[in-house]
């Protein structure tokens, strides 16, 4: 089966791809080339395509990788019916309790109202505790 897929070239850390028809089983790098369709350069973005060899290549069966299904997309060929694409990876998250959409939900906290008066001691309503234990039945004075 024959395959459309890049061959890198171009210097170190300069990559510039060949887009190459060769056989599926063969190393990008084998240099076993049926046919060269066209160019890609990631830096500029310039793809320069040979349309009618991609198109009569992807008549008989070829088979893009999903990056150059992806540049002929973008170029305006029609990929054949029986293309499937690649389906898309998700992540997986590593600890995906600690995803702040996993978190417990908070309340807001209330706001008070902006026009309120300067704040004072707060006495509280309920009586301060104090270290003397409560006075029994039996010591409580009795009432007459």
């Amino acid at each position: 089966m024959l395959a459309i897929r890049m061959q890198r070239n171009g210097r170190a850390h300069y990559p510039v791809y060949r887009i190459v028809v060769q056989e599926s089983q063969r190393h990008p790098l084998s240099g076993r080339v049926v046919a060269e369709v066209g160019n890609y350069n990631p830096h500029t973005k310039k793809t320069i395509l040979d349309k009618e060899k991609v198109e009569f290549y992807l008549k008989n069966g070829a088979q893009p990788s999903s990056r150059v299904a992806f540049i002929l997309k973008k170029n305006k060929i029609k990929l054949p019916d029986w293309y499937k694409e690649a389906p898309k990876k998700q992540a997986k998250a590593k600890h995906a309790d600690k995803l702040r959409k996993n978190q417990p939900k908070e309340a807001p906290a209330e706001e008070a109202p902006a026009e309120a008066a300067p704040e004072a001691p707060a006495e509280s309503a309920e009586p301060a505790e104090s270290t003397e234990p409560a006075p029994s039945e039996a010591e409580k004075p009795a009432e007459a």
